[in-house]
Formats: C-alpha cells, sequence, structure tokens
C-alpha cells in the first residue's frame, strides 16, 4: 500500500510539473521583420528558464496537424498578412474555441485583415505607423503578470502602430501618451498592450517588438513573458 502511494505522488508531482508546450508562428506575406530570428530566440530562452517549450514553424501546414491540439499557446510573431488558408482557419479556430490561447506581438495586428473572427481575437487592426522613436507609455493595469514589474510610466524606443476596429472587449493594460511622440492616431484612446477572454481561449497581444533591440530590454522581455505566462494560466 505505501508502495503505491509513493508511485501515485510520483505521478503528480511530475503531471504537476510538466512543460508547457509553446507554438511560435512568425509566417509572413507582408512586411518580414528583420527582429523575427532574435525574438524566436528570445522566447525559446524565456522557455529554459521559465519550464515551457518552443517550437518555432512558419509552415502554415502545422495548423491541420492533429498535435496542433499539444500547444498550450500558439504565439504569432510580426506575422503579416494572409498567412492561413480557409482550412488553416478553421483549424485555428477550433484550437481557441477548444481552450486554446493566441499571443500576438506587434504585426500580429498586420495580418488576417480579410477574416473578421481572426480581427476580434487579436482585438484591433493596424492602419499604419510614423518614423521609429521613443514614447511614453501609462501602464493603465498594475496588476497583470506582464506589467507588474513597470512603473506607472514606460519609456520606451519602438515602432507605434495606429490601430482600427479596435474592439471594445479588450483589456487594456498599456496605453501610449500622443502627447510624447509625433504621428499618433488614437488620440486619448491609444492602447499598445491588452488581453481578453474569447470565444473559449485566452488572448495577449503588445504592440511593441519591432526593433531587434526591444528583445534585450530586460522591461520588454519581462513584459513578453508575463504575457505568456498569462496565456498558460501560470
Amino acid at each position: 500500500m505505501k508502495a503505491l502511494l509513493i508511485v501515485v505522488l510520483a505521478f503528480f508531482t511530475l503531471t504537476s510539473n510538466a512543460a508547457d508546450n509553446v507554438l511560435v508562428f512568425s509566417k509572413t506575406a507582408g512586411f518580414r521583420h528583420k527582429s523575427i530570428e532574435v525574438g524566436v530566440k528570445t522566447i525559446q530562452a524565456l522557455g529554459l528558464k521559465h519550464n515551457f517549450n518552443v517550437t518555432h514553424s512558419e509552415d502554415a501546414q502545422i495548423f491541420l496537424s492533429k498535435k496542433l491540439k499539444r500547444y498550450d499557446l500558439i504565439i504569432f510573431l510580426n506575422t503579416t498578412g494572409d498567412i492561413l488558408n480557409s482550412e488553416e482557419e478553421a483549424a485555428f479556430k477550433k484550437y481557441i474555441n477548444k481552450g486554446g490561447s493566441f499571443l500576438g506581438v506587434h504585426a500580429a495586428t498586420d495580418t488576417e485583415f480579410e477574416w473578421e473572427w481572426y480581427g476580434k481575437l487579436v482585438g484591433a487592426y493596424f492602419i499604419n505607423h510614423p518614423k521609429q522613436t521613443q514614447a511614453t507609455i501609462n501602464v493603465v493595469d498594475k496588476n497583470h503578470k506582464s506589467t507588474q514589474h513597470l512603473s506607472n510610466t514606460w519609456m520606451h524606443f519602438d515602432e507605434w502602430y495606429n490601430f482600427k476596429s479596435i474592439s471594445g472587449d479588450i483589456q487594456v493594460l498599456l496605453a501610449l501618451d500622443e502627447s510624447s511622440y509625433k504621428g499618433g492616431k488614437n488620440g486619448d484612446f491609444h492602447p499598445i498592450a491588452w488581453y481578453q477572454e474569447f470565444d473559449g481561449g485566452r488572448m495577449f497581444y503588445t504592440g511593441m517588438g519591432h526593433t531587434i533591440e526591444s528583445y534585450s530590454d530586460p522591461k520588454f522581455q519581462q513584459h513578453l513573458l508575463g504575457g505568456i505566462l498569462y496565456c498558460l494560466d501560470k
């Protein structure tokens, strides 16, 4: 009896410590960001340090694989344009409907403009951007895993997207202060990072991550990690 109890306890210990599986998808059908490769390496390094496995792919056929369900999170890392066909879209939607999680980085909002469901999932669509510059970010919610490490404001250099079709359901975490830079088009309501529960799953988006340098910024790394941990329900 004692031996059986030890086996049962060992099983639960192993399963509770099992690493989550994360798919980083970076297919592009439009502009291709030079930061994609370093972004992948950064997420892989975070995985090694924080106990999640990272698979990287740019083959959309992976969405049709029976193995898709093994991923606890799918990250769209600077994807652009129309990257999924109708069959792959249906598989991705099914994945979310069954409790999967999605995280979008920067150009994930410059993706799948003709797919209304995706627009609601990601929370907004890219319109345009001014030249890269430093801007002041206001921390709207300091209780989220992706923002707990930040002060009330954050000065950061990046490429700042203007958005359209901003969903009223997103929970805003960070917002741009358009008075701190030139070229903002969203006025007093310019979210730049948000999250939501959507259609059976959960999602997180950050508008940062255009520049290569962002991925070596400890504050951005922690912000990204917090989004990943939120999506993994950690």
